[in-house]
């Protein structure tokens, strides 16, 4: 009998080539595999025949699984079966609930470990050519989802707006409108702004505006989740962005 275990992978931003090895060889051994909607299935290949693996993801607004239900069922497999690897897109701990996933199954008896993953948040900016900091141009970033646990704009999205410091927004496609209006008024209407769908896979997308363009590029492009935003001066140096 296999002791219970369970592994939170970061599964990178999508292009199943940026994996970890060690990604790699604890799915090869898992006994179970738990994956989310931005994990590629193709990562799915590197499991033994006998695993079982379980669709735990949003798909199209549809939520099968809460997360207190896979909390619940992260311990039960871990217990009948031996080694959970719980596959999420990018790193477990960036926006993606792994923690919690973490204290449910330690306080149920269940040993973790943790394998981190390529977040989007900088990998698919660079992948376009956007680096978050450049010197001269500015010296931090910062990373903010755009909606707190009861929906509402995060109150750190307004506080960003107020630096000088690059913006990347995760999660904020929806909130849009409201991030625009923000920004204006901080009188930033004319700062670049990237919008980044499904980044590193074959289906990536990108719309180059303003703050004040940016939602006539969204409609023109017909860009939508997943994707994220990137807000600040460094979006000039994308070799496509047209100066104003």
């Amino acid at each position: 009998m296999n002791l219970p275990k369970l592994i939170l992978v970061g599964a990178g931003p999508g292009d199943p080539e940026l994996f970890t090895l060690k990604g790699v060889k604890a799915i090869k051994n898992a006994d179970v595999i738990l994956y989310d909607a931005l994990v590629d299935p193709s990562l799915l290949a590197y499991a033994k025949p006998s695993a079982e693996t379980i669709f735990v993801g949003k798909q199209k607004n549809v939520c099968q699984f809460k997360q207190e239900d896979i909390h619940q069922l992260i311990v039960e497999k871990a217990k009948e079966k031996g080694t959970v690897v719980r596959l999420k897109g990018g790193d477990p701990y960036i926006f993606g609930r792994g923690h919690e996933e973490k204290n449910y199954a330690e306080a149920h008896g269940i040993s973790v470990e943790i394998i981190p993953g390529i977040s989007s948040f900088y990998s698919v900016p660079e992948l376009q050519g956007i680096p978050l900091t450049r010197r001269g141009i500015n010296e931090s970033f910062i990373v903010v989802t755009a909606t707190t646990k009861d929906h509402s704009l995060s109150k750190d999205v307004i506080r960003a707006s107020k630096l000088k410091s690059t913006v990347v927004v995760m999660m904020g496609m929806h909130k849009l409108s409201e991030i625009v209006t923000v920004f204006q008024d901080e009188n930033k209407g004319n700062l670049p702004v990237a919008i980044i769908q499904k980044g590193s896979t074959i289906d990536e997308k990108i719309g180059l505006g303003t703050i004040d363009t940016i939602e006539e590029v969204v409609f023109r492009e017909d860009l939508k989740s997943p994707a994220i935003i990137i807000i600040g001066e460094v979006v000039q140096l994308h070799h496509e962005f047209k100066p104003l």
